[in-house]
């Protein structure tokens, strides 16, 4: 791992450790080993190394989602996969999507941050409400929208099926980070979960 790699990660480690506002430029520093000039080289201050670990987990879930054969991002693109595989199919994504974000390290570390910071840091909590609920919602929303307009799912509001979806896996994942023993409940309790919504919104079986 190359030096501006090192900070990435021991920043993180402190900010999920200590708190993002609890932490300096000279702590950073000296984790990684090196003086705080040096690490200036790599990043000018605080704020470039906390936008630079988005961006590293931004490319991680990139990985991972062509991994699994999806965007992860483009909902019109992901639409036509979704409408045209089984319900096996669908579960192992959402499984395997379940465990990258539970168990990818930077993904994990910075959840844990955010969740501890929202309720110090204002700007925080604007990152936490983008992180966790508007992305993925607006994301979600406009790839379920897209298969409502197919014919592939139906309901007269995609805002509430939206919700009926991420809703109770958010709630799983946060249930295993808090208890990582249930992790092999909350996985069967996801199979269900999709299952169940695959019944009442009329996702054809293939």
């Amino acid at each position: 791992m190359d030096t501006k790699q090192r900070i990435l990660d021991e920043a993180l480690t402190l900010f999920s450790e200590k708190g993002y506002a609890n932490v300096y430029v000279a702590d950073i520093a000296e984790r990684v080993g090196i003086k705080a000039p040096s690490l200036y080289k790599h990043y000018k201050n605080k704020q470039a190394i906390f936008d630079a670990i988005i961006s590293e987990m931004d490319q991680r879930f990139s990985d991972q989602a062509k991994q699994l054969q999806i965007s992860g991002t483009d909902a019109s693109v992901d639409a036509d996969i979704y409408k045209n595989i089984s319900e096996e199919q669908l579960i192992k994504i959402g499984r395997d999507l379940f465990l990258y974000f539970l168990h990818d390290d930077y993904t994990r570390r910075f959840r844990k941050m955010l969740t501890i910071e929202q309720f110090r840091d204002k700007k925080l909590a604007t990152v936490y409400q983008q992180q966790y609920a508007d992305m993925p919602l607006s994301y979600q929303g406009m790839l379920l929208g897209l298969m409502v307009s197919a014919g592939v799912l139906k309901t007269d509001n995609v805002e509430i099926m939206t919700l009926h979806f991420y809703a109770p896996i958010y709630m799983l994942l946060t249930i295993c980070d808090r208890d990582p023993s249930r992790e092999a409940a909350s996985l069967v309790t996801l199979e269900e979960h999709i299952k169940q919504f695959d019944r009442l919104y009329g996702r054809e079986k293939k």
